[in-house]
């Protein structure tokens, strides 16, 4: 399995930008997703989850209320919608495919991961 994530861009604050993570190749489909995202000089951290096969969502509480992560199990496809964006949602966001059918806000709990993109907002 290998997980493709693209979307990324600069945007000003208050914008909306939607992230989308493709998931390909030979494997199981049928695991949890996850959004991560990695700012300069910090550590990776959790941003969204979603189960399989999508009943269940869960975000940081930084985002909550802002960002909605969703799959399209047909296309294989997981997205996160990004709105009303802030200075310090600047990092480098990465999907990952967890270990389980859940959603899991748990790094350990991912084994598989995307190559990241970069998302800038600038004031």
């Amino acid at each position: 399995v290998q997980l493709q994530a693209s979307g990324g861009g600069l945007v000003q604050a208050g914008d909306s930008l939607r992230l989308s993570c493709v998931v390909s190749g030979r494997g199981s489909t049928s695991a949890g997703m996850g959004w991560f995202r990695q700012a300069p000089g910090k550590e990776r951290e959790f941003v969204a989850a979603i189960s399989w096969p999508g009943r269940r969502t869960v975000y940081a509480g930084a985002v909550k209320g802002r960002f909605i992560i969703s799959r399209d199990n047909i296309r294989n496809t997981v997205d996160l919608q990004m709105n009303n964006l802030k200075l310090e949602d600047t990092a480098v966001y990465y999907c990952a495919q967890g270990i389980s059918q859940w959603a899991s806000m748990s790094i350990e709990e991912y084994r598989i991961w995307g190559q990241g993109t970069q998302v800038t907002v600038s004031s």
